[in-house]
């Protein structure tokens, strides 16, 4: 049962390093670099996402695993769960809004900018503190 809990920790603070150093790090510091453009930043920007987002699956499934044959507290688990289920509302209604502008864009149309982004930062916001709070509660278990 502890080595559920340890697999929990560990993956819950991974996720959540790399959905900050991704999301609110590498995401918006792209597009100030000198010379890229917004089809160079949004071509890196889906290879870097794409990436994340099988990452995060793994992840997902990982957690959800280790939450069956572990005994984290009630509270640890909706938090974690939260964060797979922000996770596959993310990937099943946002994303593929923000691909179809980007897909635009990489074909040279003129796409308005989409609320779409926004729902994804809060989504990536709440998932944020869904990761600290079920790995500190798993950390708790200690």
């Amino acid at each position: 049962m502890r080595a559920a809990a340890d697999v929990v920790e560990a993956v819950a603070f991974v996720w959540l390093g790399m959905v900050l150093a991704i999301s609110f790090l590498e995401a918006p510091l792209k597009f100030r670099a000198p010379g890229v453009t917004l089809v160079l930043g949004l071509g890196i920007g889906r290879l870097v996402f794409r990436a994340l987002h099988v990452i995060e699956l793994v992840f997902a499934i990982l957690v959800g695993c280790a939450l069956v044959l572990g005994n984290l507290s009630w509270w640890g688990t909706g938090a974690l769960g939260l964060a797979v289920v922000l996770l596959l509302a993310q990937l099943v209604l946002v994303q593929p809004r923000l691909t179809r502008r980007s897909d635009a864009v990489l074909a040279g149309a003129e796409a308005p900018r989409s609320r779409a982004h926004y729902a994804y930062i809060a989504l990536e916001g709440v998932k944020v503190l869904a990761l600290l709070l079920g790995g500190v509660l798993a950390l708790a278990l200690r």
